[in-house]
């Protein structure tokens, strides 16, 4: 068995698999984000949804995941043409940790365009996939 070096690790908290498209930009992520930090998807004394990842003091993992972008409207082999340019993809993964870095207690990170081996304990189950719209549609 081949041991790889650990990236990021973080306890009670949220693992966001970041995904950069074509024509992204610095505000849709800090937009993302601020969606992400108010999330009330922790449940409270009532075993409700009504606490943020802040509210209770979780962790952020965040890893970039290029392939949240396929396309598999085109037949078996999916597309990932939507998915930013490697240098974007960077660009913008590094400006949203930093953004991230500077509201939120605990980042931590994978490794960009690397191979990795995720392990997620999920205790939910949720699992909410978050799309912030460019700011001329959201209007």
């Amino acid at each position: 068995m081949v041991r790889r070096n650990q990236a990021g690790q973080i306890g009670h908290g949220l693992l966001v698999f970041l995904c950069a498209e074509r024509g992204d930009t610095e505000d849709e992520g800090e937009r993302l984000l601020a969606k992400l930090l108010k999330l009330r998807i922790f449940p409270d004394a009532q075993r409700r949804m009504n606490r943020s990842v802040q509210d209770v003091d979780g962790g952020l993992l965040i890893v970039s995941q290029f392939t949240l972008a396929a396309d598999t409207s085109g037949g078996n082999r999916p597309s990932f043409s939507g998915a930013a340019a490697p240098a974007d993809g960077l660009r913008l993964y590094e400006a949203f940790v930093r953004c991230a870095r500077d509201l939120h207690a605990e980042v931590q990170t994978g490794e960009f365009g690397a191979d990795m081996q995720v392990h997620l304990v999920n205790d939910g189950p949720v699992t909410v996939p978050l799309r912030i719209l460019p700011t001329a549609l959201a209007d």
